[in-house]
């Protein structure tokens, strides 16, 4: 899809990371850009920053996200972009062990639940949402494409680590839907494609110390850095421009393949 100064953009998560970079180069191209974000202060100077708006969206509630898409339409017309990056980082073994007492703790059901509410099912519920609008849309091409979709799953999919059993399940959720979504909309003219980032310089690494992110980049084959959020924002560019690309899930990681730990 070709980017022009009338194309309109949502992405969640974009007040921050991997969002925000990629919100800031599709705005470098042009588009009117849509910030969904939870964090108001920090989503209203991204969409200052980028000369876009900025929306107030839990991308778990159904009332919260139809807001969001009314907001971003009243403004902007209807997106022919949507880009998922709002999702969150969760840890706890199935069964651990209390480190003062030695006793069994379980991994809290609720806790799984929250990981999935947000990163799968509030992925689908944008794409849901977007999506019903993409398909009252003019074809802009010969091939018939009205929009494009581009989701976050994570490597953690495919080598989820200890204690990643929620964090894994969900993001291997958003790639199992890729194909099946991308499949269901094929006749509307939207493509689906989802990233699988691996480690990467975001919001999410900043309580690390510094010999802990120093070591995982050590792990990564070439080239020995951690991901950046400009890396993700490249990859999204691709896909959303490569109208050949369609179904696809993608790793980005510099070759890593992650340990049990």
């Amino acid at each position: 899809m070709h980017i022009t100064s009338s194309t309109a953009a949502i992405v969640t998560g974009g007040a921050s990371g991997l969002g925000l970079a990629t919100a800031r180069a599709l705005a470098a191209l042009g588009a009117k850009v849509t910030i969904f974000d939870r964090n108001e202060q920090a989503g209203e100077d991204a969409a200052r920053e980028i000369g876009g708006l900025f929306a107030c969206v839990d991308v778990t509630s159904d009332d919260s996200v139809a807001e969001g898409f009314a907001k971003a339409r009243a403004a902007h017309g209807q997106e022919r972009i949507l880009v998922n990056c709002a999702g969150i980082v969760a840890g706890a073994r199935t069964v651990g062990r209390d480190k003062a007492t030695g006793a069994p703790r379980a991994h809290r059901l609720a806790d799984f639940q929250r990981v999935i509410d947000i990163n799968l099912v509030g992925t689908f519920r944008c794409i849901v949402g977007s999506a019903a609008g993409m398909v009252t849309l003019d074809p802009i091409d010969a091939d018939g494409q009205r929009g494009v979709i581009v989701n976050t799953a994570s490597i953690a999919a495919q080598d989820g680590q200890i204690g990643q059993a929620a964090y894994a399940a969900s993001k291997a959720g958003v790639a199992g839907l890729t194909l099946p979504v991308a499949r269901d909309l094929m006749s509307e003219g939207i493509r689906v494609n989802t990233i699988l980032p691996g480690i990467c310089e975001t919001p999410m690494m900043k309580d690390l110390p510094e010999a802990t992110v120093a070591a995982l980049a050590a792990n990564v084959p070439f080239p020995k850095r951690l991901g950046r959020a400009e890396d993700y924002a490249q990859a999204a560019l691709f896909l959303i421009q490569h109208d050949y690309m369609n179904g696809e899930c993608i790793r980005m990681d510099g070759a890593i393949r992650m340990g049990p730990r």
